[in-house]
């Protein structure tokens, strides 16, 4: 499988508001690529944590969501879904077995929207498990 990483706008990730996008903007990061650079160890995102006056939590929340947006059939669609459901990571997410993840991401539909039918099928988990795995041997 060849895969290219995919980055996205800071304003497509899910869950920031318009003010912590253009606090973003205006310390120069405008896409999920530039916010994993600049927020790839503890110590950077406590550092532009501190930039911001923001909580250090957040860039490490923000930061696992632009690392899980870059596998292609995650994207924006799909990163904050795996990240309520307990994958923080793109590693995390290639060392989950498929079908635990499933289940993951279908109690987390049932408990958040009282729904089963909008859970993404097994195949979907799949690649994106195959995909985590593929990063993880494959530079971005």
């Amino acid at each position: 499988m060849n895969m290219q990483a995919c980055h996205w706008a800071i304003a497509d990730l899910p869950g920031l508001s318009q003010e912590q996008i253009e606090q973003l903007k205006a310390c120069g990061i405008e896409t999920t690529k530039q916010l994993l650079s600049r927020s790839n160890t503890t110590r950077s995102q406590s550092d532009l944590a501190a930039q911001l006056h923001l909580h250090p939590q957040y860039l490490k929340k923000w930061a696992a969501l632009a690392d899980l947006a870059r596998l292609p059939s995650v994207g924006c669609q799909y990163c904050g879904v795996l990240l309520h459901s307990g994958i923080a990571s793109v590693s995390q997410l290639a060392q989950t077995p498929v079908h635990r993840l499933h289940r993951q991401v279908l109690r987390l539909e049932v408990a958040t929207l009282q729904r089963n039918d909008l859970c993404p099928p097994v195949d979907v988990t799949r690649r994106w498990v195959e995909e985590a795995r593929v990063a993880m041997r494959v530079p971005f």
